[in-house]
């Protein structure tokens, strides 16, 4: 099993990452409304009292430390989002205890990723025949400074099975504990890269620029942009 103690961490420098949301997680406005944590804190309460449904929107905060929200930058709940609804099917690097932020180096790749992980969810909904499914595309940036960089692993390497995460969710409760985040080859999309993100702090923005729309007629048939703004 490798450890990330064997890998080399990535200098500072500030990267741009590509991510799709579904369209019906609309961002939550309290994150991007307020300055830092004592403001978000104070209006949470008093927003908790009118609106029932707050706790839903902004998710379960006691996963996320206050100081690792990066509060004041555009896209704030986009960033946060991941940590405070957190799939509890895990993912590659996540067992399901905790969230993770990824994205893709490219939006094609993005687009490769999710369809992929789409397929799967819908194949096994009973009754789905033909429907379309909306998603946000996002444009992030943040810092990759002390990032464990697994580029230097090979594409067969465990951490890459394709269908068993064992090695992969092991290797990323090991990230976690270490490092802010890791980059590493795309098992979707061949030549891709991605990150995953084990706290928002590195997080300088998060930007909508286009919405996709994904056709299902017993797999996914299409994948069409709907609407994208200039870059």
């Amino acid at each position: 099993m490798v450890k990330a103690a064997d890998l080399l961490a990535l200098p500072a420098s500030e990267v741009i990452g590509y991510r799709l949301v579904n369209s019906k997680f609309p961002p939550v406005d309290l994150f991007d409304d307020v300055a830092n944590a004592d403001e978000f804190a104070a209006l949470h309460a008093l927003q908790a009292l009118t609106n029932p449904r707050l706790q839903n929107e902004v998710g379960n905060l006691a996963l996320l430390p206050p100081e690792q929200i990066p509060f004041g930058i555009r896209g704030c709940s986009y960033a946060v989002a991941p940590f405070t609804h957190v799939n509890p099917q895990g993912s590659r690097f996540s067992n399901g205890s905790y969230g993770v932020l990824y994205f893709a180096a490219t939006l094609e790749t993005a687009i490769a990723e999710v369809t992929y992980h789409q397929q799967a969810y819908w194949q096994n909904i009973t009754g789905l025949h033909y429907e379309r499914f909306v998603f946000r595309g996002l444009k992030g940036t943040f810092n990759e400074h002390g990032f464990i960089d697994a580029r230097a692993l090979p594409i067969e390497h465990s951490i890459y099975a394709p269908d068993d995460y064992t090695d992969a969710q092991a290797f990323g409760v090991e990230i976690r504990q270490q490092s802010g985040g890791l980059r590493y080859h795309s098992v979707r999309y061949p030549g891709g890269q991605c990150w995953a993100l084990m706290t928002p702090r590195s997080v300088t923005g998060v930007v909508q620029t286009s919405h996709l729309e994904m056709i299902w007629n017993g797999a996914i048939t299409q994948v069409n942009h709907l609407r994208c703004s200039p870059r």
